[in-house]
């Protein structure tokens, strides 16, 4: 990995305080020297003064991109500028997605009040859809020591352990039943709950140690490290804030820049891992970062496929059916659509 790499990787740590000063040196060194990294970083520090209710000192160094909160409806963003919140968690480069994540969707529930039983997606409205990521959280909570929020009910600590059971089921069995008992509780209940948990799992010694978070898990049908798994949280956290968003009518802006890559090369990885080594290759280029091959290395590339990074987060997050997502692409077309199909069969979401 070049210093651009580990420094574009470390910059969202930085832009939250976050980083050991070795670290904080490095970084500082490269961006007196990169105006890509240093616009970047710029636009990171104001996402997190966003974030944190903070207003800026002064304006944002002038960019083409457009700026996070500029795509913000002047109401959420009101919201979120009038919601004095802590400072946000000192945790590690791999935690630091997931923490703006939960910024995020704190950010936007205010613009949610009156609205809980507006429909989001599948058959959830917005305070199913809350329940869920209160489910969607627990298992990493429960593997890093935090006691649930939601009482296992009968069903599940007789059945959710069974071997033969496919993870999909007890996962599905889960969410249902905190669902259920979330109907039975206020909404500002549940978001109370769903963000004492978020909190608890920032403030665990794996998201704040790499070292820690190094160690491989199985969660959710997946082998990864810790440190993955908090990846994972971001993903799903962002999506399903998205989602509340698109229902509200509000547009959510994408995560920082530096955050979205780290989504992406996690989601490429394990597209890799689930497409398998006897697939037909195909080149897949993400605008704007890197290419990968993406299945057998034993023969020619069969195709080229290049996605906007946005729209391939929300491929692999089943927000696009494989056909719908908008892409270019030359050279086998099966080989196209299976990398399509392969991606957005991933979304559990």
């Amino acid at each position: 990995m070049t210093e651009h790499d580990e420094v574009r990787d470390l910059l969202a740590a930085w832009a939250f305080g976050a980083l050991e000063p070795a670290e904080e040196k490095t970084v500082r060194r490269h961006l007196a020297e990169c105006e890509t990294c240093g616009t970047e970083a710029e636009h990171l520090k104001e996402t997190v003064r966003l974030l944190d209710g903070r207003t800026a000192p002064h304006p944002p160094t002038p960019s083409t991109h457009p700026h996070p909160e500029d795509t913000l409806p002047a109401s959420l963003r009101s919201a979120a500028l009038g919601t004095r919140r802590p400072a946000a968690p000192q945790v590690a480069a791999h935690a630091t997605p997931y923490a703006a994540a939960v910024a995020g969707l704190r950010a936007l529930l205010p613009e949610a009040e009156a609205h809980w039983s507006t429909p989001v997606v599948h058959d959830w409205d917005v305070h199913a859809t809350l329940a869920h990521l209160l489910a969607a959280d627990e298992p990493l909570a429960a593997l890093l020591g935090i006691e649930a929020r939601v009482p296992l009910s009968p069903t599940h600590e007789t059945t959710a352990t069974t071997p033969a059971q496919p993870w999909q089921d007890a996962w599905n069995r889960r969410t249902a039943d905190v669902i259920a008992h979330e109907y039975g509780r206020t909404p500002e209940e549940t978001v109370a709950d769903w963000s004492a948990q978020a909190d608890a799992l920032l403030a665990t010694d794996e998201a704040r140690d790499p070292e820690r978070a190094a160690r491989a898990v199985e969660l959710m049908g997946m082998r990864l490290p810790v440190a993955d798994q908090f990846l994972v949280r971001a993903f799903e956290t962002w999506i399903h804030t998205d989602d509340i968003g698109r229902a509200l009518g509000l547009t959510v802006p994408p995560p920082p820049e530096a955050h979205l890559w780290q989504l992406i090369r996690l989601a490429v990885r394990v597209l890799g891992l689930a497409l398998g080594p006897a697939a037909p290759p195909v080149l897949l280029a993400v605008d704007g970062g890197d290419r990968w091959v993406l299945g057998s290395d034993a023969e020619p590339v069969r195709a080229e496929l290049a996605l906007d990074p946005v729209d391939f987060c929300l491929l692999v997050g089943g927000r696009y059916a494989p056909g719908a997502v908008p892409r270019g692409s030359s050279g086998d077309e099966d080989a196209v659509r299976n990398v399509l199909e392969r991606a957005a069969s991933l979304s559990w979401l």
